[in-house]
């Protein structure tokens, strides 16, 4: 099978690619090594659309983080995933905390970002819930919050439906060249590699280059709260930022949850455990910046893992093999900075080399979804009568419906387990964490894919839910 251009790895970033090449009449791959796209790093982080007032002036993350946050109302539209600018809020605690804000505004203004200093009376204002200990705040209005799992789905759903062909469970092991051609697993050419492996991309270089970066895993533990008041928390609050990184973070979600974190610890590529010591001290932390948390609303713990890189800087360029482009250390604000990297790849290293002819038939818009627990009574009512599917709600917390199970199934990118349709619909990911809809789900996935329920699986396809028929259980 050959290509003009191969992606390697089908997360934010790899997605963003695709979706951008997709505008040009090339020949474009995507290689994923899990059982859905956006399986890793993408699956597991704050959702936050960042300012772009922290990093570095003049470093890529300043740059393409600004560029990359313009771009997310349009893109947001087009694929019809949802996004707010509520607006961050960086607290200070103490007069050294005043002091770095003062400079983290000088920064922002050379970033390009407009922020204002708030002081407590301004801040009790708009977040009546802040804590005693705070000062002061750096308030960035131009920073939201997104569902990233859809923001990844349906920018690959996107790419797929304008040509774009995905490779899902296939993890790349071998990669050489021959003259002009790339030939990964001996099965797959391309003239051009881009390695978007996240975590594994120094490995993956490494493949057809000498070692020249190195990606260090940090792991980043959080807390999801359930729905209970839609105004306790109205921005994304932060402490000011540490060596580590932003620091733990209290944030309204787009689905009307809360979440609190992440931590910051070096580990292994694989480890997604969450350990009650770290979950502990990051309830402490979240404790600093609001009053009255309420614990007891936790429905969900999880890890993300992001791959720093040891410059502490976005990698994209061409090391030594000529049309092997690594994309590679885009840990935070690597999310917001995505479409803009994408940008960057495709015109710098792709389009200014060969110019490919634009496609005149491109369409950026996915079909829109069906979120029938949002639409008024009649509507919905309109909807059912056409399609009974619609009326029977699978998952009780979340309200979502056959139908629209049925619908997400349909599209060019779809579910093939049951966690792939919790990112896409929120499918147990409410209180009850799918105890009471998870066997509905599983008949419907096993139903439509012609399989036994015992096939369907959790994640990754030997994560199987069901091994052997339970004692006196009936389908």
């Amino acid at each position: 099978m050959t290509y003009d251009v191969i992606i390697i790895g089908a997360g934010v970033v790899g997605a963003s690619i695709a979706r951008e090449l997709a505008k040009y009449k090339i020949k474009v791959a995507v290689l994923e090594k899990d059982n859905d796209v956006g399986n890793e790093t993408s699956n597991a982080n704050s959702a936050i659309i960042h300012s772009g007032y922290d990093p570095e002036c003049g470093s890529l993350k300043a740059k393409l983080n600004v560029l990359g946050n313009a771009m997310f109302d349009t893109l947001c539209k087009e694929l019809d995933v949802k996004f707010k600018r509520i607006g961050s809020i960086t607290l200070a605690l103490d007069d050294n905390d005043v002091k770095t804000l003062k400079e983290l505004q000088i920064r922002a203004t050379k970033n390009g970002v407009e922020t204002s200093i708030l002081s407590r009376e301004e801040l009790l204002k708009i977040e009546p819930h802040i804590s005693n200990n705070v000062k002061a705040g750096l308030l960035a209005n131009t920073a939201g919050i997104i569902d990233p799992f859809n923001f990844c789905v349906h920018l690959m759903e996107n790419a797929v439906d304008n040509g774009v062909e995905l490779y899902l469970n296939t993890k790349v092991v071998k990669i050489v060249k021959e003259n002009d051609t790339f030939i990964i697993n001996d099965k797959f050419k391309a003239k051009m590699v881009i390695n978007c492996a996240g975590l594994f991309s120094d490995e993956i270089n490494e493949m057809i280059n000498p070692k020249s970066f190195e990606i260090i895993p940090r792991k980043g533990e959080y807390l999801v709260l359930d729905h209970f008041d839609d105004d306790f928390v109205k921005h994304t609050l932060f402490l000011v930022p540490s060596i580590k990184g932003k620091g733990v973070l209290i944030s309204p979600t787009s689905s009307n949850n809360y979440l609190i974190g992440p931590s910051a610890e070096v580990c292994l590529k694989d480890d997604k455990d969450t350990d009650k010591m770290t979950i502990e001290q990051i309830k402490k932390t979240a404790m600093l910046m609001v009053d009255n948390i309420p614990f007891n609303q936790v429905i969900h713990t999880f890890a993300g893992i992001r791959p720093t890189p040891a410059n502490h800087d976005f990698i994209i360029e061409e090391i030594k093999t000529k049309n092997f482009i690594n994309v590679a250390g885009i840990e935070s604000p690597g999310f917001v900075s995505s479409p803009a990297i994408a940008k960057m790849v495709v015109e710098d290293f792709i389009i200014n080399r060969y110019h490919y002819e634009l496609k005149k038939d491109f369409n950026p818009y996915v079909r829109p979804y069906l979120h029938i627990n949002e639409l008024p009574f009649e509507k919905r009512k309109e909807i059912v009568d056409r399609n009974k599917d619609y009326g029977e709600i699978i998952c009780k917390c979340e309200k979502v419906s056959k139908g629209e199970i049925i619908d997400c199934l349909n599209r060019s990118v779809p579910p093939h387990s049951i966690k792939a349709l919790k990112k896409r619909l929120r499918v147990g990911f409410g209180k009850c964490q799918g105890g009471m809809c998870q066997s509905y789900a599983l008949h419907i996935l096993a139903n439509y894919y012609h399989k036994d329920i015992n096939e369907i699986p959790y994640d990754s396809l030997d994560s199987y839910i069901l091994l052997d028929e339970l004692k006196g259980a009936k389908d």
